[in-house]
């Protein structure tokens, strides 16, 4: 077993009978349920919208390159400065360069799941650059040094009563503090930072090759500020992230929003598409757009599993998954969690090490169903599940159970030998670990089916 499995399994383990973190989980999942059913109700016909955005998706995923090159042409038109990057790293020091040469020593970042993916705030940090996050939910997370729990909702896990523990211990804020009294906290310190900060950081929710722009979808307006305030705009993207025309943006922003948050439309929706312009008053300087690989053409080589890059990344199949309600985002041990993260992250990282995420789902087709975008991500798991067989990534100890399993299992005379003593001696031997301790083993009966069919027809 390999090391990242045991950790999985630990805190899998852990948090399935942790009673406080599933009651609040639930709570949370329940209300953004109510408010989803509630979004939907605005689409005349909600199955030809998300058809709509599928096929759109997947026009942007197989001509990559022709709508990645049409942005990059279309945003240096407006001044802005496009940097590919081929992995985190790379990444990381584009973006280092560009605040060395702003003389940056504060960062304002808006919400952005592409820079945990590459640990950014903790490559700045080594740098002695003050990174703070501007979300609600980042901020809480960043101060309590979390990584975010959902692609979404970073603070989903969270009570208000532990978020309000939090403050108390760390900003030395009353106990008792209601949730609009820490709001209100956070963005007086906020407003300071926005005015000091040299260089803002952002991500982006889709970026629009015909326009040559960036599209921001947010609820709290952390990533306006992030972006009027600073001179310096740095915007790190995956490359998936794109849509052919700006006109796409009247079906992806509804569905977006529905899907993620529950609402209509969101409270902010931004283009942007370069630095400011002549006669304009607001707007950085400087805007640089660096456009993230770190293995999405990994993915995009996968001729069947290239399909999950359309994900818009609104988070409903975790939401929807038994198993991520149950196990929680951190325990994945990855930025992008629940299916849609068990799909991406083996091929994104390397398919041997992570292979056991393709395991981490019932499958139940659950998460296909509320996908906005129409990505069947229960097959996608079964096609990983697949390729890591075919291509040996299972022991030999594992491999020899299974062809064991199937000759018994194709010929009746093989399935009856050693009777139920044997078979319960084996599965005790084999599968005890496995099957937890917290689960009896089940116990193979005194005589199968087969037997007692026999003897009641008085078959010999």
């Amino acid at each position: 077993m390999s090391k990242r499995l045991e950790v999985f399994l630990e805190a899998a383990e852990k948090k399935a009978f942790d009673v406080d973190h599933r009651k609040t989980i639930g709570f949370n999942i329940a209300q953004y349920d109510k408010k989803v059913a509630e979004g939907k109700l605005q689409f005349a016909n909600l199955d030809l919208a998300k058809s709509r955005a599928s096929i759109t998706k997947q026009k942007a995923i197989d001509n990559l390159e022709k709508y990645l090159v049409e942005f990059e042409a279309n945003f240096i038109k407006r001044g802005g400065k496009v940097i590919w990057a081929q992995d985190g790293e790379e990444a990381v020091k584009e973006a280092l360069q560009i605040m060395k040469k702003a003389e940056a020593k504060t960062v304002v970042k808006s919400k952005s799941m592409t820079t945990e993916e590459i640990n950014f705030n903790g490559e700045l940090e080594k740098q002695g650059i003050e990174s703070i996050e501007t979300d609600l939910g980042e901020y809480i997370v960043q101060l309590r040094k979390e990584a975010p729990y959902h692609i979404v909702t970073p603070a989903m896990h969270l009570s208000k009563e532990d978020v309000a523990k939090t403050f108390n211990e760390l900003k030395g804020t009353p106990i008792g503090w209601t949730p609009e009294q820490i709001t209100t906290y956070v963005r007086l310190q906020l407003r300071e930072k926005y005015a000091q900060a040299e260089v803002g950081v952002s991500g982006a929710n889709f970026l629009i090759a015909d326009a040559g722009a960036i599209a921001v979808t947010e609820n709290e307006g952390n990533g306006l500020l992030s972006s009027a305030f600073p001179k310096v705009q740095i915007v790190i993207v995956g490359i998936e992230k794109i849509i052919p025309s700006i006109l796409d943006l009247d079906l992806f922003w509804p569905l977006l929003a529905t899907y993620g948050t529950g609402q209509e439309i969101a409270a902010y929706n931004t283009i942007y598409s370069g630095p400011k312009q002549a006669g304009e008053t607001d707007g950085p300087e400087e805007m640089y757009v660096i456009l993230l690989d770190n293995g999405r053409t990994t993915v995009l080589a996968e001729t069947e599993q290239r399909r999950a890059l359309s994900c818009i990344r609104c988070g409903a199949c975790l939401n929807a998954d038994p198993v991520y309600q149950t196990i929680g985002g951190h325990t994945y041990g990855t930025t992008y969690s629940g299916p849609i993260g068990s799909v991406i992250t083996p091929y994104m990282k390397d398919l041997d090490e992570w292979k056991h995420l393709s395991f981490a789902s019932p499958v139940c087709g659950k998460a296909t169903e509320v996908c906005p975008v129409k990505i069947d991500i229960d097959k996608l798991i079964l096609l990983n599940r697949r390729d890591i067989v075919s291509k040996g990534f299972t022991s030999k100890s594992e491999n020899w159970m299974w062809y064991i399993w199937k000759g018994a299992m194709m010929k009746r005379s093989k399935m009856d030998k050693g009777g139920p003593k044997v078979k319960n001696f084996m599965l005790k031997q084999f599968f005890k670990k496995s099957w937890g301790e917290r689960r009896e083993l089940p116990q193979v009966a005194p005589k199968s089916f087969n037997q007692m069919w026999r003897e009641r027809k008085g078959i010999k």
